[in-house]
């Protein structure tokens, strides 16, 4: 029960998984503007203005450097793994989500609309640039919030 107390105690591990949080709601807000309706869906699915995932990991690696300084080893590796998630958010996952729309429109199309056994492949799985930046931001913003610079 102890080593649960020093896990909620860390204050870099609650403030990265509070970025993420804040970054998911706002998708709700964002998602309300753009179609003017409440899609609470938002929530719980990947992709998607602002990126958690790039949230999370800015969160991390900007309480890592306020914690154990910006010159620390821990920061580093924070860091490199905060461009990998970012990376491959804005790479790899979003060309997956390119293929599963391409493959969705080759299944219609080959089908001509009679009823197929599977599942549309899932086609938001990534992030444009522009979402991953925003969810860095938010990310940053909420780690000086969480622990004001002296």
């Amino acid at each position: 029960m102890d080593n649960l107390k020093h896990i909620v105690d860390n204050q870099v591990l609650v403030v990265a998984f509070l970025a993420c949080i804040v970054a998911q709601v706002l998708k709700v807000f964002v998602e309300l503007a753009r179609s003017r309706t409440l899609n609470l869906r938002v929530l719980v699915e990947s992709g998607g203005m602002p990126s958690s995932h790039s949230a999370l990991v800015t969160a991390l690696a900007t309480g890592t450097g306020q914690v154990v300084g910006w010159e620390s080893i821990e920061f580093a590796m924070a860091t490199i793994f905060a461009v990998i998630v970012m990376y491959d958010a804005t790479g790899v996952r979003q060309a997956a989500g390119k293929q599963a729309q391409v493959i969705n429109q080759i299944v219609a199309e080959f089908f001509e609309g009679r009823a197929v056994g599977e599942e549309k492949l899932k086609e938001l799985l990534g992030h444009t640039p522009v979402q991953v930046l925003v969810g860095g931001i938010v990310g940053v913003i909420i780690a000086f919030l969480a622990h004001p610079v002296a």
